[in-house]
């Protein structure tokens, strides 16, 4: 018999009625989890990804201080689960997802006109946000696992999102 899978909780949006682009990741990996932090593990490249983006150093700040700057280029961050049963990080490893709730986005961001998703299993949703008239942008991951780009050639095309 094989042990349980800890059931495990993504982490609270963070987004406000300002926000214009929303970056779905698919679940905060373990790093993340444990500091409660969007993007903790040193070599995610999100933080550096949006920092070039938005030609502000986010990566230099703590993360307290990223969120509300992040905020101030109407950018937000969230993730299309909000818990699942999962070992390790990996995408290929989540089991009995749950979504998270969306149904209240338009209300809570007005001016949200782009979702970028960040990754292959994040993207797997963004037809449902194409449905509701987002203009949606399936990302490269800007996980350690995935390696197969260079950060320029990911940087190259997370650059949709803001086009």
């Amino acid at each position: 018999m094989s042990a349980a899978l800890p059931t495990l909780a993504g982490l609270a949006p963070v987004l406000d009625a300002n926000t214009r682009i929303l970056i779905l990741g698919s679940f905060p990996g373990a790093a993340s989890l444990a500091a409660q932090q969007y993007y903790a593990h040193p070599r995610n490249l999100a933080w550096r990804l949006i920092s070039a983006l938005v030609g502000e150093d986010l990566v230099a700040l703590p993360y307290e201080a990223r969120l509300p700057r992040l905020l101030a280029h109407g950018i937000g961050l969230w993730d299309v689960l909000g818990g699942c049963e999962r070992q390790g990080s990996l995408d290929s490893a989540i089991r009995n997802p749950a979504a998270n709730e969306f149904g209240r986005l338009r209300q809570l961001c007005p001016l949200l006109r782009t979702v970028g998703f960040n990754g292959q299993a994040a993207g797997k949703f963004a037809p449902q946000f194409a449905a509701q008239g987002y203009r949606t942008v399936v990302l490269p991951s800007s996980s350690p696992a995935y390696a197969a780009l260079s950060f320029e050639e990911k940087l190259s095309n997370w650059k949709y999102i803001s086009a």
